[in-house]
């Protein structure tokens, strides 16, 4: 009987996002890719550092001690070449992930197969295969790469998200583009009681609560925060909203124009989802980030 990936929740990363290559692929810029294949062959057992998403994976991949049969299922789908994947499998085996499954696409567009894996969330560094992924319909973002320090040992995993653009659709955000901030919260007022429209988000956060509902609420593994620029006059319609999706979210900051940098660190977020550039660049020094791009 062949394995369902139907009722888990599924993140699919590229090898960029879950490792340290930013060294390998300036190589590849700079001197082609079969220099680049080479170089990756012959220090197939060099271990490959911590990348910006190595900690929420596996801070993700460890909620599946809790079960008989895993919920998570984390899959290696990069760009590279397969010959190249030993490197990778090599350092997934050091670190100790449960990472069973790998694609290996030599340029094609990742996107391609995301529903064929039946993903939930794909991360990479790679512009174009995250806009094609957010095109299709897939929880997509780009995370910003960089060197973070090991968060320690905490055993569960805290999870932020932007409010427009991420978990609710762009159509409010556009209000406020075209006409202010007084048109935006008046058109959110007279909307309160109506759910806002679904966003590229939605999704995952109603896969991750069904996660959450397997525990007491206040020892599941998984921790989710909504920190938003909305101010607080439009905190109804958004309650309401996650009621009306039956999800829940443990923490909400609505921030009224206030930097997000400091709540998403305080929060201890193992990622952090925005849609703007001017957020991602404060919180991605110290908290992994990754920018959801409008759908196209």
């Amino acid at each position: 009987m062949a394995y369902d990936l139907k009722k888990k929740l599924v993140i699919a990363i590229s090898s960029r996002a879950l490792f340290d290559l930013e060294d390998e692929n300036k190589m590849f810029e700079k001197k082609g890719l079969k220099k680049y294949y080479k170089y990756q062959i012959k220090n197939e057992n060099k271990l490959l550092k911590r990348g910006a998403a190595f900690d929420f994976v596996k801070n993700i991949l460890r909620i599946n001690r809790h079960f008989d049969n895993k919920l998570i299922e984390v899959i290696i789908l990069s760009r590279n070449n397969a010959a190249t994947g030993l490197r990778i499998k090599n350092s997934i085996e050091h670190y100790g992930l449960d990472v069973e499954r790998a694609g290996w696409t030599a340029g094609t567009p990742i996107s391609n197969y995301l529903k064929a894996f039946d993903v939930d969330l794909f991360l990479s560094v790679h512009e174009s295969d995250v806009q094609e992924a957010i095109n299709v319909g897939i929880a997509a973002a780009r995370i910003i790469p960089k060197k973070y320090k090991k968060n320690g040992k905490r055993k569960d995993v805290h999870i932020a998200f932007d409010g427009d653009a991420v978990l609710f659709s762009d159509a409010s955000e556009k209000i406020y583009q075209k006409h202010g901030l007084e048109a935006f919260i008046k058109h959110e007022k007279k909307n309160a009681k109506n759910p806002l429209p679904k966003g590229p988000f939605a999704k995952l956060l109603k896969v991750i609560s069904k996660i959450q509902k397997k525990f007491p609420m206040e020892k599941a593994p998984i921790r989710t925060s909504l920190i938003t620029a909305r101010d607080f006059g439009t905190f109804e319609r958004v309650m309401r909203t996650f009621d009306a999706w039956n999800v829940r979210v443990d923490e909400a900051f609505f921030l009224g124009g206030v930097e997000k940098r400091r709540v998403v660190k305080s929060f201890k977020a193992d990622i952090f989802f925005d849609d703007q550039d001017v957020h991602l660049d404060k919180t991605s020094k110290k908290t992994p980030s990754a920018k959801v791009p409008y759908r196209r």
